[in-house]
């Protein structure tokens, strides 16, 4: 299993407070059949600032660390990056990192609303060949009011991306019920642990998986376990098992023309 949203990185974030907590975080993954992480930790989210340099040296420590200890465990450099005005300036600018090797970067968005820059966001590094995936949107209030707006940035373009620990009811029912309202419209297209603490914010992917298969069937299961290594391979994503229904397409385009006139 690949998990590309994660706080295993020692002592910048929320996350692994040490080196100690870090791998004990990557003996837990592979126990479960994690192979692949993708180290995300909070950039621009008013509270903590990862700079490219010092997120890609902790995590070349961390697989050296690992290697010594024989933990079957590979990490790859990356960001939660929280939406703000300055986005595509500071991406084009190298200030800012995708999810491993990839063209895909992590966008978190305040948990209260989406954001007036996100359509931008999407549309503008769409352009520049790199896809938007949008972290957690089952925790957004606007997303859970009016799923439509999640449906909109899709249309734009974006990916989204489902927390363990929301399918499984681990943040309550009601963004237990949110999360999968929105794998069933197909607004979903990755599922990752966004792990930061064993006890409380652990992994889970596999337990998560096989909800997915219970719940929607074992080919919604096999898509998002490819689109997680699709990510972690640098490839394109899958093409969903089921077409989306409508209310996914609808008001896209329309969009784009109103803000950008094209």
């Amino acid at each position: 299993m690949i998990d590309v949203h994660t706080h295993i990185l020692p002592g910048i974030d929320d996350g692994a407070a040490d080196w100690e907590y870090s791998i004990k975080l990557a003996r837990a993954a592979a126990a479960e059949g994690i192979t692949g992480i993708v180290a995300t930790p909070h950039h621009y989210d008013g509270k903590y600032s990862n700079d490219v340099e010092t997120v890609k040296a902790l995590t070349e420590e961390l697989n050296g660390k690992l290697t010594e200890l024989d933990i079957p465990v590979r990490i790859l450099p990356g960001q939660e990056i929280r939406a703000h005005n300055d986005f595509l300036t500071n991406w084009q600018s190298g200030k800012l990192l995708p999810m491993g090797l990839s063209s895909y970067v992590l966008i978190e968005m305040p948990s209260s609303q989406i954001p007036r820059s996100m359509e931008q966001i999407v549309y503008e590094l769409r352009l520049l060949g790199i896809r938007t995936v949008i972290a957690h949107p089952e925790r957004n209030a606007e997303v859970v009011q009016e799923p439509n707006r999640l449906a909109e940035l899709v249309e734009l373009g974006a990916y989204a991306q489902v927390t363990t620990h929301s399918l499984l009811g681990g943040f309550g029912r009601g963004i237990e019920k949110a999360a999968w309202t929105l794998c069933r419209r197909g607004l979903i297209h990755i599922v990752s642990s966004d792990a930061h603490h064993l006890e409380w914010r652990g992994f889970r992917m596999k337990e998560a998986y096989e909800r997915v298969e219970q719940e929607l069937g074992p080919a919604w299961r096999r898509y998002f376990e490819r689109n997680a290594q699709a990510i972690w391979d640098a490839r394109s994503l899958t093409d969903q098992p089921t077409i989306l229904q409508a209310t996914t397409k609808t008001a896209g385009w329309n969009k784009i023309k109103s803000l950008f006139g094209k």
